[in-house]
């Protein structure tokens, strides 16, 4: 079975940092790349990055890619995400993705939630001000 359990969430004071891990099981990182969305109360899941089993790495938003640090670890089939200088608007929860493919997708008309074929529970976190 394919199962994807994301950790390390929690509760952070505003310019501190927070390191998501999510594991994988059922499959290997060979044949997926691995996705961070995140959803606010109220709003749309957003896609955070991604990366590919050699290290290619997608930031879907430029202004994210400043603070935030998408890594892997192939030998635990773990993907990392390293949250730096958290805002309070960085407050969701942060859901870890894997989708088929050797690349990561780029979404063309359609939201990138969409491109992705396993989804985690999610991992709150939470910045205060």
């Amino acid at each position: 079975e394919v199962q994807l359990v994301e950790s390390g969430g929690g509760l952070v004071q505003a310019g501190g940092s927070l390191r998501l891990s999510c594991a994988a099981s059922g499959f290997t990182f060979g044949s997926y790349v691995m996705g961070w969305f995140r959803q606010a109360p109220g709003k749309e899941r957003e896609a955070v990055s991604c990366i590919t089993s050699s290290g290619a790495t997608t930031y879907y938003s430029f202004y994210m890619k400043a603070r935030f640090t998408i890594s892997n670890d192939n030998a635990e089939n773990t993907v990392y995400l390293q949250m730096d200088s958290l805002k309070p608007e960085d407050t969701a929860v942060y859901y870890c993705a894997a989708a088929t493919g050797s690349w990561c997708p780029i979404p063309r008309g359609q939201s990138a939630s969409l491109l992705y074929d396993y989804w985690g529970q999610g991992s709150q976190v939470t910045v205060s001000s």
